[in-house]
């Protein structure tokens, strides 16, 4: 069950909180409200309900609140009383948070307030209970409860945070100059009653430094599996070894939140009020308020080819459905009293199969999350059954192969054990191995040696980089450390970029992104913190320390610049120029204008390509396209059997390509017509119907509009094409 929480924010809006001092352009209050919309935007952005908000307002123009009529409580308003905060409520909040016109209010008299209001919601139950208070400490304060406060806080729980705007704070490092006497007397005081209440006094320079920190979420252990783990057969045998054990996960990444689809309400039903306001009218203006959005739902459709149904389809339901497995060019089908059949049937269980040398297992072959496996909670005896498997494992330096199947009927895992010791833990991490079929083994040349044609290994080559190259990228490479680059708080080296301060940018980013646009509907994202991109780019200072041996890099191994890629479109580019200013055409005595015109069957997609590159005239294109449509059928044509359907396909499919590319889709198709037609009349052979089913496949149909906006044909007339006649 989550943790109930209750916190208070009491929010200095007095008149002085309007003013801009050192040296920033936002006033004291939009300065501190950057910190109290982060605070108060993570905790609606988890949708729990036991995180529980209540806002106060301090020396505001009104009184709002139960003590109203007592002497010292005036100036002092509850905007939000303690509940669950919505969105909508984080935008009534934004347009109460104002700085009023008065310095009146007891800022130790709205702490009352807060603790009385938290004692009757909370009253005796289970809570975390906090207060948060934000002020620049320019209003009078009556300290003569200031011990009953102090008291109070104590006997209830309640944690007291007090943020300062400007306050000094010798351990950040932060002082504020020509500060007056009544503000540094109510500091004085402030801190004294977080030291007597055991709570935290800080200053809003540290607060908003660290709201660039992403905050990692802590999640509440859930035991993937539950049970025995085995070594033998502990069913015939005495002598087996069964301990209970429970899984937890170690590692588990981290999914940014998804959005759902919304449709934005145009109109209500006739009989229906409407609730929208001018400001949920979608314009260059103004944004959808969450009142003006509608769920959309989803429906599925199934359709089956039938030409006696209207539009030569009929819908089917779900329940008319069979599975079918591929085989061949067929579908095999087996009904759902016969699924059994595809399943592999399994019981729950966690078996060791064996042990392995740690020194044997390769670390390139883990397959998924790493899991934590330790005794049953409340069973010491448990506790000493695993603990001494576990440092039987450490001592003799192995790992433990086991077979997992978490549930009945779940696919068989396959698991590596290894021993986990630390000072508070001991435990076993398991992590998933593949089977045979998982192994992806590729062959790729050596990067150390070629192998010639005829067998013969070369240590020395131009391609191989030689003994000096070796030494500059070892050089180079030891400058680039990141080990021991940054620095601690007492100024010794260490690493710069350690994995518990490592966080994913595009995680956190969103979640940023997310409470901003809640809270401001309107206003320009601001820029990412730098404790997410620090990781994007290497440290300046690192890569200027290691600008000479990148520069010896590149002096020893002969790097040049390569061209840039041609990225214009075909139809207007410009040639690219070597770097040597040669004219290789001249040196080849070859005339571009004089080239070779004509499609060869033997190098015809060369050919083709060669012919659209040297060709301006839209004629000459079209010429090409003709003579390479003519090259395919004349493979087809002249295939016995299927031997020429693999080269047909590919040369179609570099027509297409490249005609896209000249934005010619009507050449393409013009094409393909033909191509069919001749194929189902039978004259490119005979039966040839299975040459069109390999267009198919490889979907190497008409262009429609969807792919160029030159081309003449829709989508449907692109799919009724496919079919089969």
């Amino acid at each position: 069950m989550a943790t109930k929480e209750a916190t208070v924010f009491i929010i200095d809006i007095g008149k002085s909180m309007s003013e801009h001092n050192g040296g920033r352009n936002e006033s004291d209050l939009q300065w501190a409200m950057h910190y109290i919309w982060d605070r108060v935007t993570s905790t609606v952005a988890t949708g729990r309900k036991t995180a529980q908000i209540g806002v106060i307002a301090l020396r505001s123009d009104e009184t709002n609140h139960d003590l109203s009529g007592e002497e010292g409580y005036q100036h002092i308003s509850i905007l939000q009383p303690i509940s669950q905060i919505l969105m909508t409520n984080l935008r009534d909040l934004r347009g109460l948070i104002k700085s009023s016109n008065t310095e009146n209010g007891d800022a130790l008299s709205a702490l009352v307030i807060a603790i009385q209001m938290i004692a009757s919601h909370c009253k005796k139950l289970q809570y975390v209970r906090q207060i948060v208070l934000v002020t620049n400490g320019r209003g009078a304060m009556d300290t003569d409860d200031l011990p009953d406060i102090a008291k109070k806080l104590l006997e209830d729980s309640i944690e007291l945070l007090v943020v300062g705007v400007d306050f000094d704070d010798l351990s950040y490092g932060y002082k504020e100059e020509e500060k007056t006497d009544l503000k540094r007397e109510n500091e004085k005081i402030l801190k004294g009653l977080t030291e007597q209440a055991g709570g935290i006094f800080g200053t809003l320079a540290q607060a908003t430094e660290e709201l660039g920190m992403p905050r990692v979420k802590s999640t509440r252990p859930v035991p993937s599996y539950k049970g025995p783990l085995t070594l033998g057969d502990t069913g015939n045998y005495d002598t087996a070894l069964s301990i209970n054990v429970e899984r937890y996960p170690r590692t588990m990444v981290a999914a940014p939140p998804s959005a759902s689809s919304f449709a934005v309400k145009s109109d209500s039903a006739p009989d229906e009020t409407s609730a929208q306001s001018s400001a949920t009218v979608v314009n260059g203006d103004t944004a959808p308020s969450e009142g003006s959005l509608a769920a959309v739902n989803m429906t599925r459709v199934y359709q089956i080819q039938d030409e006696s149904a209207p539009g030569g389809k009929r819908d089917v339901d779900r329940e008319e459905l069979a599975k079918g497995y591929t085989y061949g060019r067929k579908a095999v089908p087996i009904s759902e009293s016969e699924e059994n059949v595809t399943k592999f049937e399994t019981s729950a269980g966690f078996e060791i199969i064996g042990f392995v040398p740690a020194e044997s297992h390769q670390r390139f072959t883990d397959m998924s999350r790493t899991n934590v496996i330790i005794a049953q909670k409340t069973d010491e005896k448990q506790y000493l059954a695993l603990s001494s498997f576990i440092h039987a494992l450490h001592e003799t330096d192995s790992f433990a192969v086991a077979r997992l199947v978490a549930k009945e009927n779940r696919p068989p895992l396959i698991l590596i054990l290894a021993p986990s010791i630390e000072p508070d833990c001991e435990c076993l991490i398991d992590v998933e191995i593949p089977f045979a079929e998982d192994i992806r083994s590729y062959r790729f040349p050596p990067l150390d040696r070629i192998i010639t044609v005829s067998g013969k290994t070369l240590t020395q080559h131009r391609n191989l980089p030689n003994d000096a190259l070796t030494r500059a990228m070892d050089g180079y490479v030891d400058h680039m450390d990141l080990s021991l680059f940054d620095r601690d708080e007492e100024g010794n080296p260490t690493e710069y970029l350690p994995m518990d301060e490592t966080y994913s940018p595009v995680l956190h980013r969103l979640h940023q992104a997310i409470r901003w646009r809640a809270v401001h509907p309107m206003e320009a994202f601001p820029p990412p913190p730098a404790a997410l991109t620090r990781a994007s780019n290497p440290p300046e200072e690192l890569i200027k320390a290691a600008k000479p041996f990148l520069d010896k890099v590149q002096a020893t191994g002969d790097v040049k610049k390569v061209p840039p890629k041609q990225l214009s479109r075909k139809r207007a580019r410009d040639t690219i120029k070597p770097l040597s200013g040669l004219d290789v055409d001249a040196l080849l005595h070859q005339d571009p204008s004089k080239r070779r015109r004509v499609i060869s069957s033997e190098n015809a997609i060369p050919d083709f390509k060669q012919l659209l590159a040297s060709s301006e005239d839209p004629n000459a294109i079209a010429d090409a396209a003709r003579q390479m449509g003519a090259r395919v059928q004349e493979w087809i044509e002249r295939s016995l059997g299927d031997s020429g359907y693999g080269r047909a396909i590919e040369g179609i499919r570099v027509m297409r390509e490249e005609l896209s590319e000249f934005e010619e889709p009507g050449l393409y198709n013009e094409v393909m017509r033909g191509l069919k037609e001749r194929l189902m009349k039978g004259e490119l052979g005979g039966d040839r119907a299975e040459m069109w089913w390999l267009v198919r496949v490889n979907r190497l149909g008409l262009i429609d509009r969807t792919m160029s906006a030159r081309s003449e044909v829709d989508e449907e007339e692109a799919k009724r094409f496919l079919a089969a006649k």
